[in-house]
């Protein structure tokens, strides 16, 4: 017979990775549409007679709408709760789907994309942060992962349902059926519960209690004692404003989240995943090849961000975060030294090419990719964590919006070569920004982290303070 100790432990985990699982749907949400855009690209340019800036217009629709869907999300997250928002992704996402599918000519396929963007928006602002505040110090790295995980999923299946359709050049089917995991999020979130601290901010005790019951060992003292650590947090705060995120408490976490979100955009990821097949038929290889070696790059993807939630309560985040990036400039020089001899990769050299993105793909799925999203839901002060949380996202979209707009055009201004070289000059300087500015948050409360990040801002304030006198 099993202790009921041990049975308590059993459930609590249980119900917890059953939470965090059903919210890291909204990532399988992102990560499909990142994904199957890469492959349906190849034949909506050909139905559409699209160039590269109409090319870049489609991919970067998305940005577009998420960009939105992050500023509505943190704000309406903190009034009607992270679940709500979560749910209403599943809805929009649902939609903008199944209009891109049935898109007669451009200007409708771009629409609807918006508010495929849109839905993301709102889920990759809101599940992160509902995830990290359901789990447990002690996992919530893991945990809050699984948003990362589910992004990286979504992504191969995306692959993998391009690579179905590559016959009957199905790019219609590839983008509708991005509907059926927005229908199980959507359901699935139906039997979740309001995230505990959430409840404590708008004063229901009760139902914060019972959600903890659920979530944790069966023990009514750590309940009890977790519930009074939250209600002193959320008594210590009060509601926060936009403005506060510019006072010297929040800044330093605005510093780390806003440069966290950039520098994994700018470093290039979007780029070999929206546009990989693309690049890789240009440079020699047919459709299905393309696309098959695309499917190889996602399972690498998957299987390093799996090691990425193994080693981030073990190791720490801060580590992967600094050596994935290294690995990401590795991966990049190789690919650009692969493009040495011209724009077409030719004989060994196409795997050398495929190689240096697989190291790239796989070093992010490892270090910046999960790190992002974990932190960027750790950092922030509960009072303005909504506000903050879309800032964040917005600076990632924002940058995405940049990069992806604009890749195209460059591929064709600098050659490939050049683009590649750039991407690692600039993974560089974000491995230094990162070894500079970035904390580490394994196994902290929310509190202890909102009470170091407000005393490094403390202490920076006043070497500016003293260097000025």
């Amino acid at each position: 017979m099993v202790p009921a100790s041990e049975a308590s432990a059993r459930r609590a985990r249980r119900n917890v990775v059953l939470t965090a699982a059903i919210a890291g749907l909204g990532g399988l949400l992102f990560g499909y549409d990142t994904g199957v855009i890469a492959g349906a690209l190849l034949f909506i340019k050909t139905d559409f007679g699209l160039g590269s800036f109409a090319q870049g217009l489609v991919v970067a629709a998305v940005p577009i709408g998420a960009v939105a869907g992050a500023a509505i999300s943190g704000p309406a997250a903190d009034s009607y709760g992270r679940r709500l928002m979560i749910l209403l992704s599943a809805l929009v996402f649902s939609i903008g789907a199944l209009g891109s599918a049935a898109a007669p000519d451009l200007g409708v396929l771009v629409v609807a994309r918006v508010v495929i963007g849109v839905a993301i928006g709102l889920a990759s602002a809101a599940a992160p942060v509902y995830i990290s505040e359901v789990a447990p110090p002690e996992s919530r790295g893991r945990l809050v992962s699984f948003f990362q995980l589910a992004v990286t999923l979504g992504i191969l299946v995306a692959y993998l349902v391009s690579l179905a359709f590559d016959g009957i050049e199905g790019w219609r089917w590839m983008l509708g059926l991005g509907c059926v995991p927005a229908l199980a999020l959507g359901i699935g979130m139906l039997r979740m519960p309001q995230s505990p601290r959430w409840l404590v901010m708008h004063g229901d005790r009760y139902a914060a209690r019972a959600t903890l019951a659920k979530i944790r060992v069966d023990d009514p003292d750590t309940i009890d004692r977790e519930l009074e650590e939250i209600e002193e947090s959320v008594e210590e705060e009060h509601p926060g404003s936009w403005r506060e995120l510019l006072e010297p408490a929040v800044k330093a976490a605005l510093v780390v989240g806003v440069g966290l979100a950039i520098m994994q955009q700018i470093t290039g990821i979007n780029t070999v995943i929206y546009y990989a097949p693309s690049l890789l038929k240009g440079a020699g290889l047919g459709n299905s090849a393309a696309l098959l070696a695309n499917v190889v790059i996602g399972v690498v993807n998957v299987g390093m961000t799996i090691v990425a939630i193994w080693l981030l309560d073990r190791t720490g985040r801060r580590p992967l975060l600094l050596c994935g990036t290294a690995g990401m400039a590795v991966g990049m020089l190789i690919t650009a030294f692969a493009f040495f001899g011209g724009t077409q990769l030719t004989g060994w050299m196409a795997y050398v090419g495929i190689a240096g993105l697989i190291v790239y793909t796989g070093s992010f799925a490892v270090g910046l990719g999960p790190v992002f999203w974990l932190m960027i839901a750790e950092i922030y002060p509960l009072r303005i964590r909504g506000q903050a949380m879309s800032v964040a996202t917005i600076a990632n979209w924002g940058a995405n919006f940049v990069v992806t707009i604009s890749f195209l055009t460059l591929l064709g201004a600098i050659t490939p070569k050049g683009v590649f070289f750039l991407f690692a000059f600039l993974t560089l300087v974000a491995l230094a920004y990162f070894a500079k500015r970035v904390p580490e948050t394994k196994g902290r409360s929310l509190q202890e982290i909102e009470r170091d990040l407000g005393a490094q801002m403390d202490r920076e304030g006043a070497l500016e303070a003293s260097a000025t006198h």
